[in-house]
């Protein structure tokens, strides 16, 4: 039987798929940036093109803790929050290989960095600012969406300490999540088709 082209291409996206599965080990893919970067919605699709399972960080942190971030933060403050933030992620870290979407903040606690740089392999879904506050503008549940534009210069220097950068655009999502394997292939020294 003559295989076509989409079944060859197919195949190519399959066993590419299994090597960087295979080359993870026992590391998840972290990903990381701004709220309204796109963690959540392209963390499913890559969970779902890897064959990997997909967490998110806030909701885990939610069911933990009983209440919304929101209430977490209302009730406790935001220091609180982190601490409780840190800790999830620690234990989701031990679940690997996955993807695991973390919250804005997340990475700017230095015992989070470094568990997700022994553990995982960051990626920085890196936003423009209109990009943002126009994805965060609809969600009033977030307690820091009115502040992405002080945030974003204080947490952009950290996000570049990121194993792999992509752009977080208004594109279709399995474009982005084209770009993140292909990325995350070269990361792991396999050869990528160009």
């Amino acid at each position: 039987m003559v295989k076509t082209a989409v079944q060859k291409a197919d195949n190519g996206r399959a066993a590419l798929a299994q090597a960087i599965v295979h080359g993870l080990s026992r590391r998840s893919i972290v990903l990381v940036g701004m709220m309204g970067a796109g963690k959540s919605s392209v963390g499913r699709r890559l969970a779902a093109r890897l064959n990997l399972p997909f967490v998110d960080a806030d909701a885990e942190i939610e069911a933990a803790a009983g209440m919304t971030i929101a209430e977490i933060f209302a009730k406790h403050g935001e220091a609180h929050f982190r601490g409780g933030e840190a800790r999830v992620i620690a234990r989701l870290l031990e679940g690997g290989p996955q993807i695991l979407a973390t919250g804005g903040g997340a990475v700017m606690e230095q015992r989070t960095r470094d568990l997700i740089h022994i553990k995982g392999i960051s990626v920085w879904l890196k936003a423009d600012i209109d990009v943002l506050t126009k994805r965060t503008k609809r969600r009033n549940e977030r307690p820091l969406a009115d502040k992405i534009k002080e945030l974003l210069p204080l947490r952009e220097p950290v996000y570049a300490q990121s194993d792999i950068v992509v752009q977080s655009r208004d594109e279709p999502h399995d474009m982005i999540v084209d770009e993140i394997i292909a990325a995350l292939a070269k990361h792991l020294g396999m050869p990528v088709d160009s």
